[in-house]
């Protein structure tokens, strides 16, 4: 591998924006790109129209606006290449009379997990995209013609276990499952005349990054061997024309053989070394500190991060018991002999500190462990909360990945209410 890495050059994480185009962008004769939350693309046949992927309920009047200014013709098909609540929730606004909705025969049970945890989820994602939406939200009320549909949770007319060719207007298309993406009823649609594959999140949000296979929000976990699988089950294809979930289209088969060929060889490396100190006895802190991308496999981590990866590969293999303490066993969590240290240190102000000690040594990470012990003994200690947003200010700094950062940015929205309340009171007192 000696080019440069594509994503170097591809938009980040923090550009995933909901529905705003103003109008359908034209990837190629008869194929049409509405962005949002996920992608929604058009087909235009001469016997009607297929929709891929739909958008999040309130996003699907964008997309249904923009593709009806391209063709008005009847959606004859949506096909959906996941199950997640961003690709399925217009499909009830583009459903009309004669429209087969078709997916891979796990959306269904994709789509009854999801809802099963649905507020679990919600109030752990929420934080990542409730600025982007709020920003977008009056854009999306004005041009929402008859008003903002609630999102959809449809069931699939069609479903396939592994394969299904389909045929409109002389476009043939293959429906291919690729349970190693992001949800067990992952698939690409391949378009063999044209040769462009529609493949959704399968590569994970971002193209030529390390794949999310555990996400902060809260999933499954994803399995590195299937994803694999599934990977080169699309580059042995050889496309010419990728069309993804997020972002522009990368085009060129030279191109996309090198990097999903790069991918592929570093989610293998990542998991093998990961298997390989499983088997030496080292830990898993260890491991997540030690594995480490070597040069020609480079991606980016934008989205998901290899130290994270290597945690979910451990555990989805041994669980989540790692034989370094028995308290793993029981449900008393280390937290509840905090208040206890601080007592033996002398007080809440000395462990304070102490993590603010550890701070300018540049050791941000035993700093906020430090900062978090003197909290739960002293909610309020000005020292303690200083060191937590000190701490997280430099970490904030140094990352690069969008669910790292942005949650970064929760906890120090949080931190500093925190200290201004503090001192609020101190000052009424």
């Amino acid at each position: 591998m000696t080019s440069t890495p594509l994503y170097r050059s591809r938009p980040s994480g923090f550009e995933i924006q909901p529905a705003s185009q103003p109008e359908a962008r034209k990837i190629t004769d008869g194929i049409y790109l509405s962005e949002g939350l996920s992608n929604s693309y058009l087909i235009t046949t001469t016997e009607g129209r297929i929709v891929i992927n739909t958008g999040m309920g309130f996003e699907a009047p964008i997309h249904k606006r923009n593709f009806d200014a391209v063709d008005d013709a009847p959606v004859r098909y949506i096909l959906l290449t996941q199950g997640h609540v961003d690709h399925v929730g217009g499909v009830d606004l583009f459903r009309e009379e004669g429209t087969q909705l078709v997916a891979q025969a796990n959306n269904p049970s994709h789509q009854t997990d999801d809802g099963r945890i649905a507020g679990f989820r919600a109030s752990r994602s929420a934080f990542a995209f409730a600025d982007a939406i709020a920003r977008a939200w009056t854009y999306i009320q004005d041009h929402a013609r008859g008003g903002i549909p609630a999102q959809s949770r449809p069931t699939p007319d069609i479903t396939f276990d592994d394969h299904l060719e389909l045929d409109l207007g002389g476009v043939r298309m293959e429906l291919l499952s690729t349970p190693g993406g992001e949800t067990i009823d992952s698939m690409v649609v391949w378009l063999p005349d044209h040769e462009v594959c529609f493949c959704g999140n399968l590569f994970s949000a971002l193209f030529g990054h390390f794949p999310n296979l555990v996400t902060v929000r809260g999933d499954r976990y994803r399995e590195a061997l299937r994803f694999i699988e599934s990977l080169e089950r699309v580059l042995e294809l050889e496309p010419k024309l990728l069309l993804t979930g997020h972002h522009g289209p990368i085009a060129g088969k030279d191109t996309i053989r090198e990097e999903l060929t790069r991918l592929r060889d570093a989610v293998r490396y990542v998991h093998d070394e990961t298997v390989r100190g499983m088997n030496h006895g080292k830990d898993i802190h260890t491991l997540m500190r030690e594995i480490q991308l070597p040069p020609e496999l480079e991606v980016g981590e934008g989205y998901g991060k290899v130290s994270w990866s290597v945690r979910a590969i451990w555990e989805n293999y041994a669980g989540w018991f790692h034989h370094s303490s028995t308290t793993e066993l029981y449900p008393v969590p280390a937290k509840s002999v905090h208040r206890d240290l601080v007592e033996l240190a002398g007080g809440a102000d000395a462990v304070a500190k102490r993590a603010q000690e550890k701070l300018s040594s540049g050791e941000p990470l035993e700093a906020i462990h430090l900062a978090e012990i003197a909290l739960d003994a002293d909610p309020t200690n000005i020292g303690a909360l200083e060191a937590m947003i000190a701490a997280h200010e430099q970490l904030e700094r140094e990352s690069e990945n969008f669910w790292l950062t942005q949650w970064l940015r929760k906890q120090l929205g949080a931190l500093r209410s925190t200290v201004e309340a503090a001192r609020a009171k101190d000052n009424e007192s």
